[in-house]
């Protein structure tokens, strides 16, 4: 897909603020620093439009981006290592369930686990919460260039057995650092815009 135009629309903490209309939304969830921020960054080709950190917990809120006027990645806070209080955590968790249960433009989401690890709790118990709620799920599975190639469907079948991976959910091996999988994204996300 070709990217003319991305915009940083807000980050919002409450229904209210969520941007009006009807385009198509695309949530990214996973724990923290498991690389949904480069995974936007390198589908969009720009380098640092998605702030990054080596530093869990940068993403607090939801962050909306109109890629070309015709859809959004939303950039969920991740979960897992974030080192913030156990109130933050509830409000976060509270924030973000409710915008996956409630949110009519919320097409499907993108979990990102790390290639190289089994998935872990907290990515199952997401994996579970989408499918409770009927949500369409797009399973990134990141940093593919840190693992020799040969090793990557064997990597792969672990993350969809640990996953209890269903067969309408589809798991693309993506590297943000060499482009690998971002075709395939592309063209899973063209079905649901």
């Amino acid at each position: 897909m070709k990217i003319t135009n991305v915009e940083m629309v807000i980050s919002a903490v409450k229904q209210e603020q969520y941007p009006a209309g009807q385009l198509p939304e695309f949530a990214l969830a996973g724990r923290s620093n498991v690389g949904k921020s480069s995974f936007i960054n390198k589908m969009i080709n720009r380098k640092n439009f998605a702030r990054t950190s080596s530093k869990p917990g940068k993403t607090q809120t939801l962050n909306f981006y109109r890629i070309n006027d015709a859809f959004y990645f939303v950039d969920v806070p991740g979960y897992g290592f974030a080192k913030v209080s156990k109130t933050e955590r509830e409000a976060w968790g509270k924030m973000i369930e409710t915008y996956f249960t409630t949110r009519e433009q919320l097409k499907a989401a993108l979990l990102i686990v790390d290639l190289r690890h089994p998935p872990t709790k907290d990515d199952v118990m997401m994996y579970e919460f989408l499918k409770h709620y009927n949500i369409p799920t797009l399973v990134i599975a990141t940093k593919a260039d840190k693992i020799p190639r040969g090793k990557w469907q064997q990597h792969a079948k672990v993350a969809k057995e640990t996953l209890r991976l269903i067969s309408d959910d589809e798991l693309i091996i993506f590297s943000a650092e060499t482009g690998q999988g971002k075709d395939e994204a592309w063209g899973a996300l063209q079905k649901w815009m």
